[in-house]
């Protein structure tokens, strides 16, 4: 039976024949167990060009399996090889290995040569491929004499290297004495060849180092030519003498250094040929000089060239294509150009090949009868020739075997038996190279074996194929079928599909595929079986992926990377930026699901990828950092086009540092005015790398450039060269020109002066001209220098005049001055204003009136008038202070005006003056007025004394402000429940002169709230409220609940005189134990973190209206209230914040004008609406932080 490869795989449908592997015809190479005869098989040889170490001993490798294991043998050059009489070559045991020491006497070159092997045992002989043995040379540079080369600028030259051939050939490079590559570029560069080449020579060429190295990489020697010395002048340069005493190798060529239109260095003329093996590197190259440089550019005649495998080396001089095939074959064109013309070169390329194989031979297994055939088949071109040899012999002479039948490229084996073991060789060769296969005929009869490991357990993932091997061997080639389960049938699921080698797939495992796994193998001569089982794991997966950031260079940046995965296997997490390991680097932190950059460097930017590997998958997740920060500085700025007032500006960008530049900033420097201060000239959009400039006359110029993004702007650019514009006439004249008086008979002119980048040229200075305007008197005009006042004197006062004020300079004067009007000094007015009237509105508010002084009194600018204003003192008042008078001030024309804020009930006396830029004018007669009563202040004061079981005496001081006569005091009151609703309110009138008064017949341990306010003839004033609860009844205080006090009031209450009773001592001891029980809970409590039970019921039922008792005099604290007089609602409550309301009919200057620079508007009235100013009285209760005694704590609870 013939054992070949079936197709890869084979697919059962539901309900068909079971699941069975019938291998036939085997197309690859069938391993056979070493434990069995089979023919040798070469398994490591030597390369067919192999090119030696001279100073190392030779190697050749020669290995090869077999059973029973192959003996080795060589041939040299085709002829017998005996190591046995050579003392230096020894054999290596079990192998065929060669090792020829040469390093302790004998030379590389002695054993030069073609080597080939011989693997042979009882079935058959193979061969290794002819192994071409040359040792490696890196020869010396001849010795020559190197003249120095002296041309023109602008010529082209091309220095020789011609190295040394070696084998392989050597790397070539050029460099200086110092070990230096020379730079290279679009005009210098190295060929192909090693010469370097020069499109045209410049000064900055000459040195007298050129040097071309050789370096040989298989002896690790560098070999180097003498220096080539080079010198670029300059046609002005040469004289007749230098000229004539050099000849036409030292003088190179006598070309112009013109430009001129490009011609190839190399290769020669319009067309070549060039010829590459198949899969090789294809490399052209054409190099071209003249000037300016030319540039190289490359087309294909009759296609295109293949976008993946072309590159472009050497500044585009060079084309390559890596793995060259037959359809590369062409013309191909470089196109050398530059502003003078065009040159073309075309390069006709054949691409031939090396025989490569198409089908290889493969060994093969059969069984007696069987039948079979070998394959072998290969391309080349040309077209290679097919040879067989049998055992290394050609098979033409080899011993004849009736089962075989040579036809061509394929031997065909018929009822084979097993003599027809044998190994042989295909051949494939033409002129550039050979193909040598071995593959055997292996006749055996066995019956079939498992070859993979009993009870393997596979673990797959969840969703993905399974493969459960079943490797296997017999002959006649077996048939496999699959079975799950210990007593299952054989699998005739479409789910699975079976492979040729006997693997059994599961496409898609899922949880219940998981199990055990039967492969059996059949034959004629017996069948063997084996198990394997199959676990199926989750897939890990990564549920919080890491995200695109973007941060500021020096911030921090955080990936986050969670991962869920299948319990039974442990994920590693790894963190790799491009595709690369992280940075060595401290800023780089990773904990279980989390990278953290700190820091943030430009190089930082990337792709981060978070890796979770398990021992069966692994997932991974990438997001990309973005580094961003300012742009950097712009730089190469150069000026460009410069007239005398423009200039143009280009620069070359920074890197945008990733954020795209919106717009440049460009500034200048006045270096011969101001230097070291930059100025802002102008801004232009991120896209334009050039500006016009439009500058001023006699300006030392130096600019920068700023670039902006969306993180704020660049440093500045290095600053520009200096560019110094002609002067010229001034363009503007002093701006801010004014005429005021200083004193009143003169006139001070004075003006902003022009700076010096204003001032267009040398020598600034100021033409100023002055009249006066009602005259007709000429102007009269003064130089002065570059200042910025004069001053005219003997002027009269308070006049009108014309100014104007004109710029000049060395080259002339600046346009026409516009002309400003001033006036001469002022002096103090000399009127007061007359018929000066008061109209008292009410009590807080009188209108003044009086007539205007005539304009010629004023002597200067009218700036309004002014009203002085005080209320008399009493005489032991005005003994302890001056009077305080206060000012208003009504700006412009005015000739009325209101005095707010006054005082109820007082007497106030004014006067009124005129006022303008010098000072004051004299008061007019003083005005007598009287304000009529107002509204009282709230009390003073309230307080509640003597609490008893049924009354309540109230205290009180008088109005601080009465504002008039008082008439009465109202007192309103009412009773406060448990629950905090109000009672019925109570009004009652006491007489004006009284300050204390007791309510009688009120209810015993009631809380009562109390509102209470002073009258005068105008009306009633703001009140002031107070609380407080009348005593409780001792004798009944079992059988009644406290009244719901809120925490942190204190009530007040009237001690008893019953300290000598029995009961009350009892009771009083019964407290004492409550409170010490009391004080222990707390303890307690507190160290639990807990809460005293007492202060949670007082913070449940607290009342911010109820303040502590005073414990000096038991009396409770004092309160306000800033609600108006309307009594509260009944349910409602109105905290107090010890504050009383000042009168409604309170008025204040500052709500109706300046105080002493009070304004008015243009028609007298004020500026800002008439409102009342409300004050809040200072809290005067107290409160105790004493610890309560047991009486007060008695209280505390009524």
């Amino acid at each position: 039976m013939q054992l070949e490869i079936m197709p890869r795989k084979k697919r059962l449908p539901a309900g068909r024949a079971p699941l069975l592997l019938l291998l036939c015809q085997l197309v690859r190479a069938l391993d056979v167990p070493l434990d069995l005869v089979q023919p040798p098989t070469i398994t490591q040889q030597s390369p067919k060009d192999y090119i030696i170490d001279p100073r190392e001993n030779i190697v050749i490798q020669c290995e090869a399996k077999g059973k029973p294991p192959p003996s080795f043998s060589w041939t040299r050059n085709g002829t017998h090889f005996d190591i046995e009489k050579d003392p230096l070559v020894t054999m290596k045991p079990g192998s065929g290995t060669l090792t020829i020491n040469i390093m302790s006497e004998g030379k590389a070159e002695t054993y030069e040569g073609v080597y080939q092997c011989t693997a042979r045992n009882e079935r058959g002989a193979a061969i290794s491929n002819n192994i071409v043995v040359r040792p490696s040379r890196s020869p010396l540079w001849t010795k020559e004499k190197l003249e120095p080369i002296t041309l023109r600028n602008g010529q082209s030259l091309i220095l020789p290297c011609r190295p040394p051939l070696g084998l392989p050939p050597p790397i070539i490079f050029w460099m200086d004495n110092s070990f230096q590559r020379l730079p290279q570029s679009e005009r210098v560069s190295q060929g192909l060849n090693g010469d370097l080449y020069f499109s045209n020579v410049l000064p900055e060429d000459t040195r007298e180092d050129y040097i071309c190295y050789a370096r040989f990489n298989h002896t690790q020697t560098i070999q180097q030519k003498q220096p080539i010395s080079v010198k670029v002048i300059s046609v002005d340069e040469l004289n007749d003498t230098i000229a004539a005493n050099l000849n036409d190798s030292e003088f190179y060529s006598a070309k112009s250094n013109r430009e001129r239109p490009p011609t190839f260095l190399t290769p020669e003329g319009n067309a070549s040929h060039k010829e590459e093996l198949r899969g090789n590197v294809l490399s052209l190259e054409c190099i071209a000089e003249g000037l300016p440089t030319p540039i190289i550019y490359w087309i294909k005649e009759d296609g295109t060239l293949p976008i993946n495998r072309t590159f472009y080396k050497n500044f585009k001089k060079t084309l390559q294509i890596i793995q060259v095939s037959e359809a590369d074959s062409g013309n191909y064109q470089c196109i050398a150009k530059n502003p003078l013309g065009a040159i073309y070169h075309t390069i006709s390329v054949t691409v031939k090949a090396a025989p490569y194989w198409i089908m290889a031979p493969q060994n093969l297994v059969l069984s007696p009868g069987e039948d079979g055939r070998l394959i072998c088949r290969a391309n080349g071109n040309p077209k290679p020739r097919i040879s067989w040899l049998s055992n290394g012999v050609p098979i033409e002479i080899a011993p004849d075997d009736p089962s075989r039948n040579i036809d061509g490229d394929t031997i065909i084996f018929s009822n084979v038996q097993e003599r027809s073991s044998a190994v042989y060789q295909c051949n494939a060769s033409n002129e550039y190279g050979y193909l040598l296969a071995n593959a055997f005929v292996n006749v055996l009869a066995e019956p079939p074996r498992i070859l993979t490991s009993a009870n393997t357990l596979y673990q797959v993932i969840t969703d993905r194929p399974a493969l459960l091997d079943c490797a296997f061997f017999g002959s006649p080639l077996p048939t496999v079928e699959w079975f799950k389960g210990a007593k299952g049938s054989a699998l005739r699921e479409d789910i699975y599909v079976l492979h040729e080698n006997g693997t059994l797939e599961i496409p898609v495992a899922q949880k219940d595929s998981t199990g055990t796994y039967t492969c059996v193998a059949r034959n004629k001569l017996g069948m063997a079986k084996n198990e394997v089982h199959l676990e199926i794991k989750d897939a890990t997966r990564i549920i919080k992926q890491p995200e695109y950031a973007v941060v500021q260079r020096g911030g921090t940046v955080s990936f986050e990377c969670k991962v869920k995965h299948d319990h039974t296997l442990i994920p590693t997490i790894t963190w790799l930026k491009d595709n690369g390991e992280l940075p060595n680097d401290g800023r780089f932190t990773v904990d279980k699901d989390h990278l953290v950059v700190a820091d943030v460097w430009d190089d930082d930017g990337g792709t981060y990828t978070c890796v979770a590997n398990t021992t069966l998958d692994n997932v991974s997740a990438s997001a990309v950092l973005s580094v961003v920060d300012v742009p950097n500085p712009p730089f190469d700025l150069e000026l460009t086009d410069q007239l005398d007032k423009s200039v143009q500006l280009s620069w070359t960008p920074g890197n945008d540092n990733n954020s795209p530049i919106t717009k440049f900033i460009i500034e200048y420097e006045d270096a011969m005015h101001e230097a070291g201060l930059w100025h802002h000239q102008t801004e232009v959009s991120g896209m334009q790398t050039t500006a016009q400039l439009k500058l001023s006359p006699y300006v030392n110029y130096s600019f920068r450039v700023m670039a902006v993004n969306s993180l704020g702007r660049s440093l500045p650019s290095e600053a520009s060269e200096q560019y110094l514009t002609k002067a010229a006439e001034p363009d503007t004249n002093p701006t801010a020109v004014e005429g005021l008086g200083s004193e009143p008979d003169n006139l001070v002119i004075t003006w902003k002066p022009l700076n010096g980048f204003e001032s267009n040229g040398p020598g600034l200075q100021y033409k100023v001209s002055w009249r006066q305007k009602d005259g007709d008197d000429e102007w009269t005009s003064v130089v002065v220098a570059n200042v910025s006042k004069y001053i005219v004197s003997g002027t009269p006062t308070f006049v009108p005049y014309l100014i104007k004020v004109q710029a000049l300079n060395d080259v002339g004067f600046a346009p026409e001055p516009a002309v400003v009007m001033g006036h001469s000094g002022e002096d103090l007015p000399m009127v007061a204003p007359g018929n000066v009237r008061v109209n008292v509105v009410n009590s807080t508010l009188a209108e003044v009136h009086w007539d205007p002084v005539p304009l010629k009194s004023i002597r200067g600018h009218l700036q309004g008038y002014r009203i002085y204003y005080w209320k008399a003192q009493s005489s032991s008042k005005r003994n302890r202070r001056h009077l305080e008078k206060k000012i208003l001030t009504f700006q412009g024309s005015k000739t009325h005006g209101m005095l707010p804020g006054l005082e109820p009930f007082s007497h106030y006396t004014l006067n009124v003056r005129v006022v303008n830029g010098k000072g004051e004018g004299p008061a007019s007669p003083d005005r007598v007025f009287n304000t009529p009563e107002g509204v009282p202040s709230a009390p003073s004061s309230l307080k509640i004394v003597n609490p008893t079981l049924d009354s309540l005496t109230l205290e009180w001081d008088p109005p601080s402000r009465p504002n008039g006569i008082l008439t009465e005091y109202t007192l309103k009151y009412q009773p406060i429940n448990s629950t905090h609703e109000l009672g019925p309110l109570v009004d009652l009138k006491i007489p004006a002169n009284k300050t204390r008064w007791t309510l009688k017949n009120l209810n015993f341990s009631t809380r009562y709230k109390f509102y209470f306010y002073a009258q005068t003839a105008a009306g009633s004033g703001s009140q002031i409220t107070e609380e407080a609860v009348t005593n409780v009844d001792e004798g009944k205080m079992a059988g009644i609940p406290p009244p719901d006090v809120g925490a942190g009031k204190a009530m007040a209450s009237r001690q008893v005189d019953i300290a000598t009773q029995g009961w009350f001592i009892g009771l009083m001891c019964a407290v004492a134990l409550l409170i010490l029980i009391l004080l222990i809970v707390c303890f307690i409590r507190r160290n639990k973190g807990g809460k005293y039970p007492v202060k949670e019921k007082e913070d449940a039922h607290a009342d911010p209206e109820i303040q502590p008792m005073k414990e000096d005099d038991g009396t409770f604290g004092e309160y306000s209230d800033a609600e108006d007089h309307k009594p509260l609602k009944k349910g409602s409550r109105t905290p107090s914040d010890r504050t009383v309301k000042k009168e409604d009919s309170d008025d204040s200057l500052v709500d109706y004008g300046e105080g002493v620079n009070g304004q008015f508007n243009e028609d007298g009235s004020f500026i800002g609406q008439y409102s009342g100013k409300k004050e809040k009285e200072p809290a005067e209760g107290n409160e105790s932080s004493e610890a309560p005694s047991p009486v007060n704590a008695m209280n505390s609870f009524v």
